[in-house]
């Protein structure tokens, strides 16, 4: 049975009502400082740690709880004779449950101008040791360190008088990462302010098993990073289908990020293989969407990976029929859709995104290399500037598809560039890009060109324009947008743009060879954007 409690918290919510159901339970409650007070103010009884260890709190609240009648009482082994013979015979009284939480120093560092002195008189002592010592023995000891606990643990009291064995060790546990977490806190901070040193300390739990790494024969895990909300994987729930391999969750984020690139004001499907983006496109529908994401590139679109920003309907799931993909991500999918992609593949994911239309809620991004950590703001925007650097005019109708170009552009791996058109007013495709070359001319000719005819090839029979292909593919490159991730090194990109009647051109510019772009350019009769914003993508 439960019978005496200590409560000292910084964070005194909820605190009162906690006392008073354990009161009610017939616990004695031993209490220090302002909790004390704050109890007794509230009607509740409580012994002071003084009148338990017979000294005073001393040294401005330095010192209070390291005392053996406070550590004994929480570390005593209740199963362990030669424990409990020494507890009696110097008088130290078991201490049942601890509820413990911190000086607020992670707080106190973030306001702006904090001096050292005040930072250093928020790193707890007292607090820590207390809560490791409970945790230590949650055999016997109950700990919480979080008040969300609380109401939790007073109904395990309520109904059997004790706190399951379970509770105690996820609330020990709970209680470790707590003090890890603290103390990480404190060396980041402390090694800045005394050695100059960055210190850069993570948190990731939950760690999955995956069915293998990037091939079959290497081990993988997945784990969550504390804290983070909105749509991530992380906060993803299957609904159906086999476990994810370490590529699926790499294509997967690819999938999402890229999505969320364009918002969520018209439905929006990616088409993702080998962490690229082979179709991306917007529509007035969802069907019509994942079509012209289809059409960007139907044989690489075997065996990859969707996500949309919009409900997935019935209508999208049977133009699935008969074509193999891996996992499909949406917000959520309708209930016979749901039905029918099930029944379409007993191994095909199918993950519900939560809070799609949130932002993303991190700033930085991390790269493991062997022996170090590389860290990065996100990628954020897509243009600081909209200058048109050619005699040629880039018209101003052409600039919500030359945004979706870019945004599209900043997804793929670099060398990278893609062509954009507006397949049906105010909806957009990919109709192709080039990606990850050593050089960015590859890229054009031999990748993003070659694709948009083959492409257009598939269209062309399926919707049977009426005019001869080769007319077919001028109309259409003529109205593209070509976005490139970087600076054109040389003149030889735009060349071969041109030659394809692509005539529509976004680059960030910044290249010591820009004049010679430029007069290619204007040779050409090429329009030429230069944004002023690099996207390279590794």
């Amino acid at each position: 049975m439960l019978k005496r409690a200590l409560l000292s918290v910084s964070d005194k919510t909820g605190i009162v009502d906690f006392a008073r159901g354990l009161e009610k339970l017939g616990v004695q409650i031993i209490s220090t400082g302002g909790t004390a007070r704050m109890l007794r103010d509230s009607g509740v009884s409580v012994t002071d740690v003084s009148e338990v260890t017979g000294f005073p709190e001393m040294m401005g609240g330095r010192v209070k709880t390291l005392h053996p009648l406070i550590h004994g009482g929480i570390l005593c082994m209740r199963d362990d004779h030669d424990h409990m013979n020494e507890a009696q015979k110097v008088s130290v009284e078991l201490i049942d449950l601890v509820a413990v939480n911190l000086y607020p120093f992670e707080v106190t560092v973030s306001k702006e101008g904090v001096l050292l002195d005040e930072a250093i008189e928020n790193i707890d002592i007292g607090g820590p040791a207390m809560l490791r010592s409970a945790a230590k023995n949650y055999r016997s000891v109950t700990v919480i360190c979080d008040p969300g606990d609380y109401g939790h643990v007073l109904k395990e009291l309520r109904s059997s008088g004790m706190v399951s064995q379970k509770s105690r060790e996820h609330l020990a546990v709970k209680a470790f990462r707590h003090t890890a977490d603290y103390d990480a806190t404190i060396d980041t901070y402390l090694s800045k302010e005394l050695l100059g040193e960055e210190v850069l300390r993570m948190s990731f739990n939950g760690g999955v098993t995956l069915r293998y790494g990037e091939n079959w024969h290497q081990d993988a895990k997945f784990y969550k990073e504390v804290g983070v909300t909105g749509p991530s994987l992380a906060n993803a729930r299957q609904l159906h289908g086999k476990d994810l391999s370490y590529n699926n969750y790499i294509d997967a984020d690819n999938s999402l990020q890229t999505v969320k690139e364009l918002g969520h004001s018209k439905p929006a499907v990616a088409i993702v293989k080998h962490n690229n983006p082979c179709g991306l496109a917007t529509g007035d529908t969802l069907l019509q969407a994942l079509q012209a994401a289809w059409d960007g590139d139907p044989i690489s679109a075997f065996g990859s990976i969707i996500c949309t920003n919009t409900i997935f309907d019935l209508k999208a799931a049977e133009f699935l029929n008969g074509k193999f993909v891996e996992i499909i991500l949406a917000p959520g999918f309708e209930h016979d859709a749901l039905d029918y992609l099930k029944k379409k593949s007993a191994n095909l994911r199918l993950l519900e995104l939560p809070s799609f239309n949130e932002a993303f809620a991190v700033d930085n991004m991390y790269k493991y290399i062997v022996g170090g950590m590389l860290k990065q703001a996100r990628d954020i925007g897509i243009y600081e500037k909209w200058d048109c650097v050619t005699q040629a005019p880039f018209p101003e109708d052409l600039r919500s598809l030359s945004e979706f170009s870019m945004h599209a552009c900043k997804c793929v791996k670099s060398n990278a560039v893609t062509l954009a058109y507006e397949y049906a007013e105010g909806c957009y495709m990919m109709l192709s890009m080039g990606a990850g070359q050593p050089n960015r001319v590859d890229s054009i000719r031999k990748l993003a060109a070659t694709k948009a005819r083959e492409n257009l090839a598939v269209i062309y029979e399926r919707d049977k324009p009426g005019i001869p292909f080769e007319d077919y593919c001028r109309k259409v490159l003529s109205k593209c947008v070509m976005a490139s991730d970087a600076f054109f090194p040389f003149d030889d990109s735009i060349v071969h743009a041109a030659e394809s009647g692509i005539m529509y051109v976004l680059s960030p510019g910044g290249s010591i060879r820009d004049n010679e772009v430029i007069a290619t350019a204007d040779r050409l009769g090429v329009s030429l954007v230069f944004t002023g914003m690099r996207h390279f993508l590794h």
